[in-house]
């Protein structure tokens, strides 16, 4: 089992016939079972992977240059499928030319290949993160509470690539436990596919002038740059800038996502105030308020480099990032899981002032996140901005909780140190 007093602990698994080995051994057959099923499905036309499956076929085809043009998107999606998903491709260029080749796939087949490959990202997470993970100490509810989270099972059925960000937020975490700020970054930057959330991550970097960090995610960012030209072109790029300008003034339209299904920031103030507010006010009032969010992380975030008060740092600065992004959906809440699991860690520790209380806030929001049928229910109601509120009291408790932790982290190093 994990030791949770441990700073820098290694990876591993051990092989034998127990209760963790069986719980992967069951997992790998319900994960194989359910691509299985999906891709068999009558539905599955309907899923997100279809739009990355016509951007990925815009691209194959050598029309790169127009992959954002909509009326060549709908063409394209039509020849597909005979009930298309209404909605756009919306995600960057290098991501439809790294996934170009599953166009010369048939489609089902293509939605499988990229299942299996999304299920064993989620296996391989479950491994990886354990000894990291001291929370809940049976190797068995450990596995179990994977499958409880919903937004994981979202993500694998409709083929979005949450499951590798969460991978990469996995990635960053790790590296800086060992105290690896440019690998951080670097690991970090592999995230753009999803900038929306990845670039507030690193601007709580930027202000604590984490400069190898940021240096190792420029490097990254560059590289995915230069592939987004490969892909589209100056010309292309310009048409998704514009693209983007245009989901981010239509919260209200369906087809690029509707503001008030997203638990993010814009999306609450979207819901209370979008009827009472322009468009301009209220991209200023979420630009305001993100940045208050993410500025009052960073500078509570303070020299934490490990132990308890980095781990609920580290799982502040997750949550916050979701919030302060403008698109989000079910799926996006992918990389809460490592959040929660860092939480219930830190906030089972005693010993601090108000431990109770914390401990109770903390294990609230995680009963909210882990009670899956709380995402379909608000996703059938067109009120998943409701869930901001539970994101942000969730960020805050692990403020706190790094607060309270970080005086006796360090009465301990003392006390390390001079014994």
């Amino acid at each position: 089992m994990p030791n949770s007093n441990a700073a820098l602990p290694s990876p591993r698994i051990v092989l034998g016939f127990n209760e963790g080995t069986l719980g992967l051994l069951g997992a790998a057959v319900l994960l194989t079972g359910a691509v299985l099923w999906s891709a068999r499905g009558p539905s599955v036309e309907k899923t997100d992977f279809s739009l990355t499956y016509v951007g990925a076929q815009i691209v194959h085809q050598g029309q790169g240059v127009s992959l954002y043009d909509i009326g060549l998107q709908k063409q394209v999606r039509d020849s597909l499928f005979e009930h298309p998903n209404p909605l756009f491709y919306e995600h960057p260029p290098f991501e439809a030319l790294l996934l170009s080749p599953l166009a010369a796939l048939p489609f089902r087949t293509a939605y499988m290949t990229w299942g299996f490959f999304n299920a064993g990202v989620w296996l391989w997470l479950i491994w990886f993160l354990r000894p990291y993970l001291p929370r809940p100490a049976e190797d068995l509810g450990y596995v179990s509470l994977w499958f409880l989270f919903a937004p994981l099972g979202v993500a694998l059925y409709q083929g979005q690539p949450s499951l590798l960000l969460l991978a990469i937020y996995a990635f960053t975490f790790t590296n800086l436990k060992r105290q690896n700020e440019l690998g951080a970054g670097l690991c970090l930057g592999l995230g753009l596919f999803r900038f929306q959330f990845v670039l507030p991550f690193a601007f709580i970097f930027l202000m604590r002038k984490k400069w190898r960090f940021l240096g190792g995610f420029a490097l990254t960012s560059l590289f995915l740059g230069l592939l987004s030209l490969v892909a589209v072109g100056w010309a292309g790029i310009l048409s998704y800038i514009r693209f983007l300008w245009t989901i981010g003034n239509n919260p209200q339209n369906l087809s690029y996502g509707a503001g008030v299904d997203m638990p993010t920031i814009h999306g609450f103030v979207y819901a209370i105030l979008g009827q009472q507010i322009g468009h301009t006010g209220l991209n200023v009032i979420v630009a305001l308020w993100s940045l208050l969010l993410l500025g009052f992380i960073a500078a509570r975030w303070k020299g934490w480099q490990s132990g308890p008060s980095f781990n609920l740092m580290f799982a502040a600065g997750v949550a916050a990032s979701l919030l302060a992004g403008l698109h989000m959906f079910t799926h996006d809440f992918s990389p809460m899981i490592l959040a929660m699991f860092l939480g219930a860690a830190g906030g089972s520790s005693s010993g601090v002032p108000g431990h109770r209380v914390l401990r109770t806030v903390i294990i609230l929001t995680l009963v909210v996140f882990w009670f899956f049928p709380v995402y379909f229910l608000f996703v059938a109601w067109h009120c998943l901005y409701l869930m901001c509120p539970i994101l942000l009291l969730f960020a805050y408790s692990a403020l706190l909780g790094a607060k309270y932790l970080g005086p006796r982290q360090q009465a301990e190093v003392d006390c390390v140190t001079a014994g």
